[in-house]
């Protein structure tokens, strides 16, 4: 992989706040045409990285590029070429979805700003709503005009800070075909979730908390490294079985799903050996499979606070 490959590649990314380091030597690198998914608990800094790539804020620490551009001292032209959507809505609430179009196409100077508003509407099925006012608007179409507006300055990478908050799973699905569709036409996606099925449809991934990047790669490499070992515990009395397990030497989650628990640690043969000791003929245990959320959580729990 060569460096004109790489939409994004930075090294060693810091950001403090006071006393605070809320960003503490992050490096990443997000090839050309890829949906990286950005992961991590709220506070751990996603927000704040994102900034720092679109240029709206500025490091305190380390070197790379966005599109090519120095993230110290090319901030602007850097804006010129990113989509950033925000976490929450920022668009007028009292104006149409085809004037707050217009609005955006007047900032980038976007030629024949009428077509490309026209195109943006009927790209994101926005166009027997144009008329319509942002403010009446559910979420799920808000949504749309948010990424519309993103897009319709064409720009080489999309930052995406949880955008599919709040809006219904249909609304979610449609949200990522899109995305899909967007990368495989050579766009590249930086988007940070909380939704582990979405995290599944990244590329790849990366994950934060406290500020630090504790994992990235694939799903599978991800969860590979983690090196969690997981069971499956299901029959009855299952909370004095939680109960019980918590707080024992290798346990490091045990958490309810429907009538089932999952019991998880880092030290399989540690795990395994409470379990021997916790066995029930009443209960039935089964080894399985890791998943996202248990691996993030063992992550998270393993991170030192950085507001502590």
């Amino acid at each position: 992989m060569t460096a004109s490959d790489l939409v994004i590649d930075v090294t060693g990314i810091t950001k403090r706040f006071g006393d605070k380091t809320v960003v503490d030597s992050v490096s990443l690198q997000v090839k050309r045409g890829e949906i990286y998914g950005f992961l991590g608990p709220n506070g751990s800094g996603k927000t704040t990285f994102i900034r720092m790539l679109c240029g709206l804020l500025t490091p305190d620490g380390g070197t790379g590029t966005c599109l090519g551009y120095d993230v110290l001292t090319q901030q602007a032209e850097i804006k010129r070429h990113v989509g950033y959507m925000t976490q929450k809505f920022s668009y007028y609430e009292d104006l149409s979805i085809r004037e707050n179009l217009d609005f955006i196409a007047r900032i980038y100077a976007v030629p024949d700003r009428a077509a490309a508003v026209q195109r943006s509407l009927d790209g994101l099925g926005l166009a027997n709503r144009s008329h319509q006012l942002a403010g009446q608007l559910s979420g799920g179409w808000k949504q749309r005009l948010a990424l519309a507006a993103c897009l319709i300055h064409s720009p080489q990478l999309l930052l995406l800070d949880e955008p599919t908050a709040g809006v219904d799973p249909k609304a979610r699905r449609e949200f990522w075909d899109e995305i899909h569709r967007l990368a495989a036409e050579g766009l590249t996606v930086l988007i940070t979730t909380h939704y582990m099925d979405e995290a599944e449809r990244c590329h790849r991934l990366a994950y934060i908390a406290y500020g630090k990047l504790l994992a990235r790669g694939t799903v599978a490499e991800v969860l590979a490294g983690a090196s969690l070992s997981t069971w499956i515990v299901s029959g009855p009395a299952l909370p004095a079985l939680a109960v019980k397990l918590r707080g024992c030497a290798g346990v490091e989650q045990v958490v309810a799903f429907g009538n089932t628990l999952h019991v998880s640690g880092r030290d399989a043969a540690t795990l395994a050996a409470v379990i021997a000791s916790v066995r029930d003929p009443r209960h039935t245990w089964v080894q399985t499979a890791s998943g996202l959320e248990d691996v993030f959580i063992s992550l998270m729990d393993t991170a030192k606070d950085n507001f502590a």
